[in-house]
C-alpha cells in the first residue's frame, strides 16, 4: 500500500505501529472456467481505519482491457465506490448491505471503507479484464480523496493529482 495514501508520514506511522505484514484488505476470487465469456466472482474485504484524514482504501484500478465492466454488491459494512474516467468524470457511490454498483468499462474504481466494521463486497467481472494499477499512481493518485467530515465522509480534491493519460 506504499504510495496509495497522500499522507505518507501517517501511512509509515501506521505500518510502524501495526507491522508491515498486517493485512488491511484482501480478495478471494473464484474462476469457474476459462475462455470467452468466463467470469471471475469473489469477495473483497477492506478493514476500517484512516490514514491521516483519508479513510481506508483499496489500491484501485482500471481494467487492462478497459471496456470491461465490473459489478460490486455490498454484503456488509459501509463504503464508497470511488469512480473516475480518464477524461475527468467522477462519481462516489455509497454502498451499504444489499446495494450494488455497476462500474462501467473505462472507469477507474477504488473501494473506500467509511464505516467502523469490515466493508465486504461481492464482485464479478470478465476473466479477461485484467487490472492496471499503475494508472492511479502515475497520475499522483485519484482526483478525489474520501476524507473524514465530522461523523461522516466527504470528497476533497487531491492536490497531487496530475491527470490521466488520454486513451
Amino acid at each position: 500500500m506504499s504510495g496509495v495514501y497522500r499522507d505518507d508520514a501517517a501511512w509509515r506511522a501506521a505500518v510502524a505501529e501495526r507491522g508491515a505484514d498486517e493485512l488491511v484488505y484482501w480478495v478471494d476470487d473464484h474462476r469457474y472456467q476459462e475462455g470467452p465469456g468466463a467470469l471471475i466472482v469473489g469477495t473483497s474485504t477492506l478493514l476500517p481505519g484512516r490514514i491521516g484524514d483519508e479513510f481506508a482504501v483499496t489500491r484501485g484500478h482500471l481494467h487492462a482491457v478497459a471496456d470491461r465492466a465490473e459489478l460490486y454488491h455490498c454484503l456488509s459494512g459501509r463504503g464508497v465506490m470511488l469512480l473516475e474516467t480518464l477524461d475527468g468524470q467522477s462519481a462516489a457511490i455509497e454502498l451499504t448491505p444489499g446495494k450494488a454498483v455497476n462500474v462501467p468499462g473505462h472507469w477507474i474504481h477504488r473501494s473506500v471503507n467509511v464505516g467502523d466494521e469490515p466493508f465486504v463486497t461481492l464482485f464479478c467481472y470478465a476473466a479477461d479484464a485484467g487490472q492496471d494499477y499503475a494508472v492511479i499512481s502515475d497520475a499522483g493518485g485519484m482526483q478525489n480523496l474520501v476524507v473524514a467530515d465530522g461523523d461522516g465522509w466527504t470528497l476533497t480534491a487531491n492536490p497531487d493529482h496530475t491527470g490521466y493519460p488520454r486513451p
